[in-house]
């Protein structure tokens, strides 16, 4: 059997602002889809988005979760279609089988055909207005820096029935759910264990049995809407299988609240049934760092770790080709021995066209990436470990822009760079290990050498 292709749709957090805007300028299909979208998203009672996606200053993901979190997930909604409609018709990717991650999986549904585009927008007020219709009570998430059965044994030592595993993400990261007050003894006992415990921004405890009530209103408006046979595979990380019929579809809507996602054994069994590319349809690349650490020799694509054009996104896709019958056949794959860790694809540049013909030799990722961890922690005053290479600063810290652009300064002077005269919306690198990147692409400052100890 050949190597075949999941195409994989993240959830709550894979939000940029404008995160199509270099995309639209060269891809008239972007600006086309998200004008059907907006319209659909009027006749569904809620805001047009586009504006999110096409401009770089619109609300981060943290205001919108904080001010609009129905916004939020129409623009999530709406980015990931947006782009596996370009990867499958512009760039003729052929995935093999689809795979959601908690909200992705309503949004790999759409893309599978199981909705049309309205329908799958109607599907995705319907989660919203169960909401409003049965508010929950406030609970809360934790990441937790060790297994999912690790953490399930940690909630049985501590007794602390109230919280559950909510997402198994991978072999070292998982997520738990529940009222908040446990939730706190559960991170403070896990960090005094030397367990990373990180809280989510959300405002609920998703994926446990606290979203009962707003899982059986979800289910009840779910069924006013048409499921269709799907033109694409879709595996469900929740019900643990292939969605092979539309009673399963149902299914998968009762259980979308209130269930685990099992997203590590969903990865091990697809690599295991002949799965070696995989493809993050949306924005960041979570998704695609969670797969490289869950099946280390698996290709991981992710096109829009950040905003990226018509040519970067064909960059990205250069390790693959269309295969018959919908395989995609990998024509080089990256191993634990590769230099740069796999699913990091080379990211556009926003400042300057290009590196500059003088610019030094590129800084030692690992040793900058420290140097960051322990500048940032002494700045904000949190623990170095929680400022780990791939925690968005301002999604899971709470960092805001006007504090990350000051760090990055105190960063470019220390390793002796600068900045061009045009400036940068530096907020989009999100991640310590995309300053790092970017540190490494700035010219020296005139009178400044970097560090050598830091090279």
């Amino acid at each position: 059997m050949g190597e075949l292709c999941a195409v994989v749709f993240p959830g709550q957090g894979a939000y940029v602002p404008g995160i199509l805007s270099s995309l639209a300028t060269t891809e008239p299909l972007v600006e086309e889809l998200l004008a059907e979208i907006d319209r659909a998203a009027l006749r569904a009672d809620r805001s047009a988005v586009s504006r999110l996606l096409l401009d770089p200053d619109s609300p981060t993901l943290s205001d919108l979760v904080e001010r609009s979190p129905r916004d939020l997930h129409v623009a999530i909604f709406a980015a990931e279609i947006v782009l596996f409609r370009v990867l499958t018709e512009r760039h003729e990717l052929r995935p093999d089988i689809l795979l959601g991650h908690s909200f992705g999986e309503l949004v790999a549904l759409t893309a599978a055909g199981v909705y049309d585009l309205e329908q799958g927008l109607a599907l995705v007020a319907a989660r919203d207005d169960a909401f409003a219709a049965r508010p929950p009570v406030p609970g809360g998430m934790v990441a937790i820096g060790m297994s999912a059965a690790r953490t399930a044994h940690l909630l049985g030592a501590l007794a602390e029935w109230e919280v559950s595993v909510a997402a198994d993400n991978s072999p070292r990261q998982c997520v738990i759910s529940g009222p908040a007050l446990p939730l706190q003894r559960v991170r403070k006992a896990a960090e005094a264990i030397g367990v990373s415990a990180t809280e989510l921004r959300v405002p609920y405890p998703f994926h446990s049995r606290g979203l009962a009530s707003v899982a059986d209103d979800f289910t009840a408006r779910a069924a006013a809407l048409t499921a269709r046979p799907a033109r694409h595979l879709v595996y469900s990380a929740i019900l643990g299988r292939v969605l092979d019929t539309t009673d399963a579809v149902a299914e998968l809507v009762a259980a979308h609240l209130v269930r685990p996602t099992r997203f590590t054994d969903a990865v091990r069994t697809l690599h295991a049934d002949g799965v070696q590319v995989f493809v993050e349809c949306g924005a960041r690349g979570v998704l695609a760092d969670l797969v490289s650490a869950t099946v280390p020799g698996a290709t991981v694509i992710a096109p829009l770790r950040r905003r990226a054009g018509a040519d970067e996104i064909t960059e990205a896709l250069r390790g693959v080709r269309p295969g018959d019958a919908g395989a995609m056949v990998p024509r080089q794959r990256r191993t634990d021995a590769d230099d740069v860790p796999s699913g990091h694809a080379e990211p556009p540049r926003t400042i300057g066209d290009r590196p500059d013909a003088s610019a030094p030799e590129p800084l030692d990722r690992a040793a900058v990436i420290a140097t960051l961890q322990e500048m940032y922690a002494e700045a904000l005053g949190y623990p170095a470990d929680v400022l780990t290479e791939d925690a968005d600063l301002e999604a899971d810290l709470g960092v805001d822009s006007i504090k990350q652009t000051e760090l990055f300064a105190q960063a470019v002077t220390h390793y002796g760079r600068r900045l061009p005269a045009e400036g940068s919306r530096l907020t989009s690198y999100t991640t310590l290990d995309a300053l790092a990147e970017l540190l490494s692409t700035l010219p020296e400052a005139e009178a400044a050498k970097a560090p050598e100890a830091s090279r």
